[in-house]
């Protein structure tokens, strides 16, 4: 029989929430009271360059305006984050589709651009399995973004996503197409409505590997758990021990149910996974071409882009920001 939390927990976990809301509540104002002196200065600037027809401030106008329109449209899509769980961190995972090699690369390159993009939003990241390719790359990474609206923009790049370029590990240089699939789910500490029964839990253990493992080969500390109704499978190997490995699995497991279960709107978890597409042709959500030409393009939104390189290097704000103004 499980116990009820004590009342004094409850309100610890309420007031964490609020802070929490406090918090973003403050950075929107700060944002606010910037933007009303960025125009200020704008404006300013404006009527100098009219007063002492000087060119030489065209150039500071035009970066005024421009860190003004950004700063606006940050605003402006900060707005549109509030689903229940959009303020959470999320949790993001990674799957090299079929192509061995070339595939695995793919999901690395893809590690290093979330990676980035994390880094310039002021995230912080955490690895909670990972999987090696055989010969480069990754076959599988799962790790969490933390920071404000995490979940909230990342959702964004649920979907599968396709590569097309030269290959590196073929000798002729041809042409190579490769799929990643990457899932995200938010980070739900507290208990959400979902029923798991232990009877449709297979639970394995196996020994730490890859980047970052607290215990690598030496204890099978990592947990990998697969609800047998819908085929789901969550690992984790990076925290302190099997029991810590094993909270964060049933934690990740949880939200991935909920969420599965609202976006399906299904009255069974069963019904759930005929949501999830192949990895492979005809299911990319975004298409990255780096020969003959380059070229990102989302195929949801249409929004694109022609310097792929930068998309690389995280900056993937234009597709994200397409993809949520769709939703409204």
């Amino acid at each position: 029989m499980e116990m009820e939390r004590p009342d004094f927990w409850n309100r610890g976990e309420e007031a964490q929430k609020l802070m929490k809301e406090l918090k973003s509540l403050e950075n929107d104002r700060d944002t606010c009271r910037n933007l009303e002196k960025t125009y200020a200065d704008l404006q300013e600037l404006i009527q100098m360059g009219y007063e002492e027809e000087d060119p030489e401030l065209v150039e500071s106008i035009r970066e005024e305006l421009e860190a003004f329109t950004n700063g606006m449209d940050e605003l402006s899509l900060r707005t549109m984050l509030r689903g229940e769980y959009d303020a959470n961190n999320a949790i993001l995972k990674l799957n090299a589709g079929a192509g061995g090699t070339e595939s695995c690369d793919w999901a690395g390159m893809l590690y290093r651009m979330y990676c980035r993009w994390a880094e310039r939003k002021g995230f912080s990241v955490e690895v909670l399995d990972y999987l090696d390719g055989d010969e480069a790359g990754i076959k599988s990474v799962t790790f969490q973004v933390n920071g404000e609206n995490a979940y909230g923009y990342l959702k964004a790049e649920k979907g599968v996503h396709r590569l097309v370029r030269i290959s590196p590990f073929n000798a002729q240089g041809k042409r190579q197409t490769s799929f990643v699939s990457l899932d995200v789910m938010p980070e739900i500490e507290e208990d959400v409505d979902v029923e798991i029964r232990d009877e449709d839990l297979r639970i394995d253990t196996y020994r730490s590997s890859g980047a970052g493992g607290q215990h690598i080969n030496k204890t099978s500390s990592a947990i990998r758990i697969t609800h047998l109704p819908t085929g789901i499978v969550v690992q984790c190997q990076n925290e302190r021990s099997q029991h810590s490995n094993k909270d964060k699995a049933m934690q990740m497991l949880r939200a991935k149910l909920y969420v599965l279960k609202k976006e399906a709107n299904a009255d069974k978890l069963s019904d759930i996974r005929g949501e999830v597409k192949e990895i492979g042709w005809g299911n990319q959500i975004r298409s990255y071409v780096l020969q003959p030409y380059t070229m990102v393009k989302d195929h949801r939104t249409n929004a694109e882009s022609g310097n792929a390189q930068a998309v690389l290097d995280g900056n993937l704000d234009l597709f994200i920001n397409a993809y949520l103004r769709m939703q409204q």
